[in-house]
C-alpha cells in the first residue's frame, strides 16, 4: 500500500556504480532528484560489491569525469596510498568508497537518498514511463533512470532486453559462436562474484572459517600454481591488511544455475546464497591451505558478516533493446591502429525475434535529433574484452595493446542512443545495462566506463527536463558540451592517450575531433606536447635502465640504498613517460621519481630525468 508519494524532476532507480553517478550529476545539474537504492551504501560494484581494486580507464588521459573526481579523493583520504595490489593501479577499503559517495550526495540540497528500497511496479502511460512504486511510497518523475544492478526497471515495466548469447549470423561478431551450445546453455550471462575480504592478523591467529554447504576442496585445489600463495594473496590486496577475494581460477567466481537471477524472487534469493556459500568455502579452503594468519576481515561491511560484500559483483545484466546496440566490432581496434573507430556505426535496431532476448517489437522512433553519423559518443572505456565462466576457458578477439610499459585495452567509446530505449520514452540505462551485446559486455561492464555511463545519463536526464523533452529528442551536441563543460567532473567523450584532461587545449581537441572524425588518429594520439606537471607524493630513484624488448622495461636500483641491488618493472600511466620509456637507450643509468608497488614489483614512473 502506497502510503505517499514523491515528485522529482528525476528518478534515478538502484545505488550501484552507474546510478549513483547519474544522481549525482543530474542534481548537479540542477534537476530535483531523487535516488532510491537497495543497499545502505552507494557505488555498487566499486563500493558495496566489494571490487575495490577497480580496473580500466587506469591511463591519466582517461581518468575523466566522476572517475577521475573518485579516483582523486581517494588519493586524499585512504591512507598509505592506493598502490596496493597488482590487479589493478587504485585498491582501497571500500569504506573510504562509500564514504565518498556519500559526502557527494549529502552536499546536494536537490538530491533525496532514500536506502533499503527495491522497485516493485513501474508506472506507464502507452509508451511513457511516468512513475516508480516501492514497498509503502511512490516517485512519480519527468525522467526515470534505471540504475539497478540486473535490469529490473526493465522486466517491470516490460521494456524489450536482452538476456543471453547472440549467434555470430546476427550482428557478425567473430567471438560470438555460430551455434548455441553446452556453454551457452550452462552460462547465459558471465558469472558473478561474492567478494569476501580476507584479513592478516600478523600474529595473531584469525577465528576459524567454518565450511559452507556442499563445501568440495576439489573446486579450489589449484587456485594459485603458477602464482604462488603470495603473489595469489597480493593481486586483490587493499591497506590495513586487507585482501579482495575476487579470484576467476579455480576460485570465487560462482555461475551454477545463474538464469535464476531473472526468473523470481526467491530463486534469486537462492542463488545469491548459494554463491555467498561458495566464497565462504573459498576462504575456508584458503585459511586451511595458508593457516590461521589468514580469517575474515572484522567491520569491512554494515551488516552482520562484517567480511562479505552486501550483494555480488554481477558481471552482466539484462541488456536494453536499445537504438543502437554496441557490438564487439565496436569495441576493437581499427586496422592498423590502437584505438577503436569513434564512428557511430553501432548496430541500429530491426525488429527481430531471438530465444534469449525480451518482448520481440517493432522500431518506433529510432532517429536521434541531433546526432550525426560520427557524433555520438559520451563516455569512454578501455578494458581489454574479458569474460568469466568457471572452469571454461574462452578465447576472444584481442583488444590489449601495450603502452606504458605493460598491457592496457584498446580504447572505444559509448553511444548515447544505447542508453535511450527503442519503444519507450521517459527512461534511461545507465548501467551495465545499456543496449550491449553478450560479447562487448565483457568490456563495458567493467566500472570506470559504467561510472561515465551513469554521469552522461544523469546529465542527459536534468537536460530534458531543462528542455522538456525526451530523451531521444535530446540533442546530443548539447550533452556532449555539458560534459566536456562540466564545472565540477568534465567528462572525457573522445579517447586521446596524451591528453590529459589539465592540458589547455583538451577542450578544443575533444570538439574538433567530434567535428572532423575522419581526422581521428589511428594510433590515438593529436598532435600537440602532453603535459608534464610532477604528479604529488612521488619519490627519487636511479639505477640502471634495461630495455628487454619494445614496451617492455626493467631498472635495477642503484640509490636510495634501501632498495639498491632489487630489480623492478617499469610502468606508466603518463603519455609523455611513455615516450621517454620508448626512447631511453638501453642500460643507461637514470633518475627518475614515481611510486614503488611491492605486490606488483613495479615502479609507477611519473617523472624522468628532466623531462
Amino acid at each position: 500500500m502506497v502510503n505517499q508519494t514523491y515528485t522529482a524532476d528525476v528518478l534515478v532507480v538502484g545505488g550501484g556504480t552507474g546510478g549513483t553517478a547519474a544522481a549525482i550529476q543530474a542534481a548537479r545539474r540542477g534537476a530535483k532528484t531523487i535516488l532510491v537504492s537497495e543497499f545502505p551504501w552507494l557505488g555498487g560494484m566499486l563500493t558495496s560489491a566489494g571490487v575495490s581494486a577497480p580496473d580500466g580507464n587506469e591511463l591519466e588521459a582517461f581518468q575523466t569525469g566522476l572517475w577521475g573526481a573518485f579516483l582523486q579523493e581517494l588519493r586524499q583520504r585512504q591512507p598509505g596510498g592506493l598502490d596496493n595490489s597488482w590487479v589493478s593501479f587504485f585498491s582501497y577499503d571500500p569504506r573510504i568508497g562509500a564514504e565518498i559517495f556519500a559526502d557527494w550526495v549529502q552536499e546536494l540540497p536537490n538530491l533525496h537518498w532514500i536506502s533499503g528500497q527495491v522497485p516493485i511496479e513501474v508506472f506507464r502511460q502507452s509508451d511513457l514511463i511516468t512513475g516508480v512504486r516501492f514497498a509503502d511510497f511512490a516517485v512519480t518523475a519527468k525522467i526515470i533512470l534505471d540504475g539497478t544492478e540486473l535490469g529490473d526497471l526493465l522486466a517491470l515495466a516490460e521494456i524489450p532486453y536482452r538476456w543471453g548469447w547472440e549467434l555470430q549470423s546476427e550482428w557478425g561478431e567473430l567471438t560470438a559462436p555460430v551455434t548455441f551450445n553446452s556453454l551457452t546453455q550452462k552460462y547465459p550471462v558471465q558469472a558473478p562474484t561474492y567478494v569476501v575480504i580476507m584479513q592478516d592478523f600478523g600474529e595473531g591467529v584469525a577465528p576459524e572459517i567454518p565450511a559452507a554447504p556442499n563445501y568440495n576442496p576439489l573446486q579450489f585445489t589449484g587456485a594459485w600454481d603458477g602464482y604462488g600463495a603470495e603473489t595469489f594473496l597480493n593481486y586483490g590486496r587493499l591497506p590495513g591488511g586487507l585482501f579482495m577475494m575476487n579470484w576467476p581460477i579455480c576460485g570465487n567466481d560462482y555461475g551454477e544455475g545463474v538464469g535464476r537471477l531473472i526468473e523470481s524472487d526467491v530463486s534469486r534469493g537462492e542463488f545469491i546464497q548459494e554463491s555467498r556459500w561458495h566464497s565462504q568455502n573459498f576462504a575456508h579452503f584458503i585459511q586451511k591451505q595458508l593457516g590461521r594468519r589468514y580469517g575474515l576481515a572484522e567491520k569491512v561491511f554494515p551488516h552482520t558478516s562484517t567480511a562479505f560484500a552486501l550483494h555480488p559483483y554481477y558481471r552482466e545484466s539484462r541488456r536494453l533493446v536499445g537504438l543502437t546496440t554496441v557490438r564487439e566490432q565496436d569495441i576493437l581496434p581499427i586496422a592498423r591502429g590502437r584505438v577503436a573507430s569513434i564512428f557511430n556505426d553501432a548496430f541500429a535496431l530491426q525488429p527481430f525475434g531471438h530465444p534469449t532476448a525480451g518482448v520481440c517489437v517493432p522500431l518506433r522512433g529510432s532517429k536521434l535529433r541531433g546526432a550525426s553519423p560520427t557524433g555520438e559518443a559520451i563516455a569512454v572505456g578501455n578494458y581489454a574484452n574479458d569474460h568469466h565462466y568457471p572452469g571454461v576457458q574462452f578465447p576472444l578477439q584481442p583488444k590489449s595493446i601495450r603502452w606504458g610499459g605493460r598491457w592496457t585495452g584498446t580504447p572505444f567509446t559509448i553511444p548515447y542512443s544505447c542508453l535511450i530505449p527503442a519503444t519507450t520514452d521517459g527512461l534511461l540505462v545507465c548501467e551495465k545495462n545499456i543496449s550491449v551485446s553478450h560479447i562487448a559486455n565483457g568490456a563495458t561492464r567493467l566500472q570506470p566506463v559504467v561510472m561515465g555511463i551513469g554521469q552522461a545519463a544523469g546529465m542527459a536526464a536534468a537536460i530534458c527536463v531543462e528542455l522538456n523533452c525526451q530523451p531521444r529528442d535530446l540533442p546530443i551536441r548539447t550533452l556532449q558540451t555539458a560534459l566536456l563543460e562540466d564545472n565540477r567532473s568534465k567528462a572525457l567523450i573522445i579517447p586521446l592517450f596524451n591528453l590529459p584532461p589539465n592540458h589547455s587545449d583538451w577542450r578544443h581537441w575533444q570538439l574538433y575531433y567530434l567535428d572532423n572524425p575522419q581526422a581521428y588518429p589511428v594510433n590515438g594520439d593529436c598532435p600537440c606536447p602532453s603535459g608534464k606537471a610532477l604528479i604529488q607524493e612521488s619519490n627519487c630513484f636511479t639505477g640502471i635502465f634495461y630495455r628487454l624488448e619494445q614496451q617492455k622495461y626493467r631498472f635495477t636500483v642503484t640509490a636510495p640504498a634501501t632498495y639498491q641491488g632489487q630489480s623492478w618493472q617499469l610502468v606508466t600511466l603518463r603519455s609523455h613517460i611513455d615516450e621517454q620509456l620508448r626512447a631511453y637507450p638501453h642500460e643507461q643509468l637514470v633518475t627518475l621519481w614515481g611510486r614503488y608497488n611491492h605486490s606488483g614489483n613495479w615502479l609507477l614512473v611519473e617523472h624522468l630525468n628532466g623531462g
